[in-house]
């Protein structure tokens, strides 16, 4: 069963603009899937997973091509970086968009020599596990804090029961939970870590110890929806604080959690510099958290954290998938005195988001608003503000700021 993705429009504009498409993201999120269905009948497909069609590729290439001709589907392409010269030669050659589409599961890889031997001539496309929007159908375009919008939005996305909320939160959005009903979420993300583990993490010459990177993913999925602690996770594993560093950009090149950085503004004093941590599917937190049960989850005393990551990973994906760049911060100062947890920063105009688990959040949830204020004296403008939370409806929390059902995002 195909699940519709919000993305596949950037790619066929992508394909009608480009020689060459790169569809990057985390191993089993749905890439080869994706491009095989928006393919047409006449377009060829590829695996470099299959040891014989990676030999011809790395020590034949050209009678690789002769065999798999354009338009064609290169699955896995970054086991086999030697192809480039030759796409690059037949697309200045033919100047014909669309004709190479190409798939990689570990972007830090991919993306870096594809992008230096490809420039100018290649889009390049992040995908994420399956967003809330699209398990459900509806495929919301990114999420704006207006209250027109979000009026609009109501009438067509399903309510959500907090219990659901945290089934949701438990199973993540890996399509392969989604077509079929025959795979336990914890079998399924034992399976696909080790694999991440034995394949992808093996194959990157910073690690040499598989365990201690286990280690490392563990300590740092307790951290999710905090600040990075790079010293604190070094001394925890036994690396290095730069170890713990590099392996941190792993993860976020393989697309398997982001940083969210702190919004820094002139008018603004004395902020924190350190970036915090979310995991991009909630499934593998809670499966490196140890937890295999939503009621569990949802009673455990910072289940507010798993909420959290939750609401930032889908509204991350709501830019992803519309094929824009996520335009979001967050705010904290030295002072430990106010944070907001999310701020959506376009066409100069800064809107803040609270998240909250409550149901039935007050309106000292936005109490920590008026710290932003100080844009105002500059070119900045400050919008409609959400609190993200677990309520059963849109309403006013005033001062242009609405509570935010989790189910609208």
């Amino acid at each position: 069963m195909y699940i519709k993705r919000k993305i596949e429009k950037k790619i066929t504009d992508l394909s009608s603009g480009f020689p060459v498409v790169m569809v990057t993201g985390a191993r089993q999120v749905g890439k080869t899937t994706l491009l095989k269905h928006l393919a047409e009948q006449e377009r060829s497909f590829v695996t470099l997973d299959i040891p014989e069609n990676r030999l011809m590729a790395i020590e034949e290439p050209a009678a690789f091509f002769q065999k798999y001709k354009p338009p064609v589907i290169i699955d896995e392409f970054q086991y086999a970086p030697n192809l480039l010269p030759y796409i690059k030669a037949y697309a200045d050659e033919n100047n014909k968009c669309g004709d190479f589409w190409l798939t990689g599961s570990q972007s830090f890889h991919a993306m870096k020599n594809v992008s230096e031997s490809l420039a100018g001539r290649v889009g390049i496309v992040n995908l994420f596990s399956l967003s809330n929007s699209e398990k459900s159908g509806i495929l919301f375009n990114e999420y704006q804090t207006e209250i027109d919008e979000l009026l609009v939005r109501s009438e067509t996305a399903e309510s959500m029961t907090k219990s659901e909320l945290f089934e949701n939160i438990l199973k993540g959005g890996m399509p392969r939970l989604y077509e079929t009903s025959n795979i336990k979420t914890s079998d399924y993300y034992d399976a696909y870590f080790h694999t991440y583990l034995s394949r992808d993490i093996k194959d990157l010459s910073q690690v040499a110890d598989e365990m201690s990177f286990y280690k490392f993913m563990r300590v740092c999925s307790s951290m999710a929806s905090n600040h990075v602690d790079y010293t604190n996770i070094a001394n925890k594993v036994g690396i290095s604080v730069n170890k713990a560093k590099e392996w941190i950009s792993l993860l976020v090149s393989s697309g398997i959690v982001i940083l969210l950085s702190p919004y820094f503004n002139n008018a603004l004093k004395r902020v924190v510099k350190t970036p915090k941590i979310y995991f991009m599917d909630t499934g593998l937190l809670c499966y490196l958290r140890g937890i295999d049960d939503p009621i569990v989850l949802e009673k455990m005393e910072n289940s507010g954290e798993f909420f959290e990551n939750y609401v930032v990973s889908e509204i991350y994906k709501s830019f992803i998938n519309t094929g824009l760049r996520p335009p979001l911060f967050y705010y904290r100062d030295t002072n430990n005195r106010y944070e907001i947890d999310l701020l959506i920063e376009r066409n100069a105009v800064l809107y803040p988001i609270e998240i909250k688990e409550s149901t039935n959040p007050g309106s000292n949830a936005t109490k920590n608003f008026h710290a932003i204020s100080p844009v105002k004296k500059t070119d900045i403008k400050t919008g409609t503000g959400s609190v993200i939370c677990s309520s059963n409806t849109v309403y006013p929390l005033g001062n242009n700021v609405f509570a935010v059902p989790h189910w609208l995002v």
